[in-house]
Parts: structure tokens; C-alpha cells; sequence
């Protein structure tokens, strides 16, 4: 067998047979990789609660020899907490639903197992501490994940200057199928017309200003909220699971 280390956020769990989990991590290294965690759903398992979601872990897998890519998963056999991320963001709806939308959000956009993701990685870890340490609007902390995943994808939404033309802003329209900010002569119909704050709120969270992230308006950021969410799910073709059930805290 082959053996390999490596530190991971884990994006997923799945029950496998009575006693064994499946655990999906973003690698450092290694990108995204599924494996087997034995007895781990047995009351005695002395590690089981560390391969929770949300979790920063250092694991240590062994690859059976001979075995078939994509049709064998790496065992673990050793897991130490790096970061207990969970336990600070399960307690608080708003936050688990926002960091519930980033493991989805990280996990479809490394779509191939196996190959380095590193930016990803590092943009999950350091959105799911902010979670995590409560300082800050869990909206905003996923709004600029969003924001930061997208530009790594080649998606982020033009919003200083003319997604068609490139002609230099600020522009009143905001067309997501044309890639964002759009000016006068290029708006197709069916442009939006966002407040010049949440362009304001966009850029601030794409370029991580949180002086002026955090001064923005409840409403401008629930604003700023649909047009990320929106954009991200065009440019995936695909809707997802956890983004409506993330709760907005809007008050006046």
C-alpha cells in the first residue's frame, strides 16, 4: 500500500455500511479526494467527530496497491484536528447555512478529484475561520467567498468597467448572461438596475475593503446577495441545494 498526508476542510460525509463513513476533503495538495473512514459512526471511535463538515484536518490515507482510480477509495487511518471550525458555526443557523453554501460552492467547483486546488482551498479555509470567529456578517463572509471562488473559476462579475466593451464605469445596469456591469450602449434588455451602493458592496467584498463591506445598508446587502447568487448559479448551469435555505438577516 501507499501511504500519503495531507491537511483538509471536509466538504461532505455519506454513510457507508453499518459502521464506515465516506469523507469528501479539499486537500491542500492533493484537491478533492474521497475516502473511507472505518468504524467511525461507532460510539468508540476516538476520531470520528473530527472528520465532521466544516473541519480543518490533517489526515493520513493509504492507497491500496493495484487499486483502480475512480473505482477504489484511499482508507484513512489517522486524523488530528487542525481547526475545530464546527464547533463555532453549527450553533448559529445563519452561519451554518452560509458555510453549508461554501462546502457545496468549493465542492462543485473542483470538479475533478484529484487535481491541485489549491487557491480554492486556501479561499475555503479562510472563509469558513471567518465563520467561525463570529466577527463579521456571515452574509458577507459568503458574498466575498462567492465573489473571490468565481474570479478563481474565470466567472467574477465585471463591475467597474463594461463586461462587453470594457468601457470604464461606474455603469447603472447589471446583466448577468452579458457578465455583469454593463454600460449604455451594450445593456441588453432585461438589465437590472442595481443601486450605485451595491456595486459599491461588490467591489468592496471581490477586493476584501470590510470598512466599507461592513457599513453597507441591511438592504444593500441582501441587494448585493441576489446579484452574487444569481451569477453563480447561471455560470454553473445549476442551482445550488443550500443557497435558499441560507437565512438573510435583513432589518431597518
Amino acid at each position: 500500500m501507499t501511504l500519503w498526508r495531507d491537511t483538509g476542510v471536509v466538504l461532505r460525509v455519506q454513510k457507508l455500511g453499518e459502521a464506515d463513513r465516506i469523507v469528501t476533503l479539499l486537500t491542500r495538495r492533493r484537491g478533492k479526494v474521497r475516502t473511507v473512514a472505518k468504524g467511525v459512526r461507532r460510539t468508540r471511535s476516538r476520531w470520528g467527530a473530527r472528520l465532521e463538515p466544516f473541519n480543518h484536518v490533517d489526515v493520513q490515507c493509504y492507497t491500496r496497491s493495484g487499486a483502480t482510480t475512480g473505482r477504489s477509495l484511499d482508507i484513512v487511518t489517522q486524523a488530528q484536528t487542525v481547526d475545530a471550525f464546527g464547533a463555532g458555526i453549527i450553533g448559529d443557523y445563519s452561519r451554518y447555512t452560509a458555510g453549508c453554501a461554501m462546502l457545496e460552492t468549493a465542492d462543485r467547483l473542483v470538479a475533478e478529484e484529484g487535481d491541485p486546488a489549491l487557491r480554492v482551498y486556501l479561499l475555503l479555509v479562510g472563509a469558513v475561520r471567518a465563520l467561525a470567529g463570529r466577527e463579521r456578517d456571515p452574509s458577507l463572509v459568503l458574498d466575498a467567498f462567492l465573489l473571490r471562488a468565481m474570479t478563481h473559476a474565470g466567472w467574477a462579475p465585471a463591475i467597474s468597467e463594461c463586461a462587453r466593451c470594457a468601457e470604464p464605469g461606474p455603469h447603472a445596469a447589471f446583466n448577468i448572461a452579458a457578465g455583469g456591469a454593463v454600460c449604455p450602449r451594450c445593456r441588453p434588455p432585461g438589465s437590472v438596475r442595481p443601486s450605485l451602493e451595491t456595486f459599491t458592496l461588490l467591489d468592496a467584498l471581490l477586493h476584501g475593503d470590510w470598512d466599507a463591506a461592513d457599513s453597507a445598508t441591511a438592504v444593500t446587502r441582501r441587494d448585493t446577495s441576489g446579484l452574487v447568487a444569481a451569477h453563480l448559479q447561471w455560470h454553473m448551469e445549476r442551482q445550488l441545494r443550500s443557497l435558499p435555505l441560507v437565512e438573510r438577516r435583513v432589518t431597518t
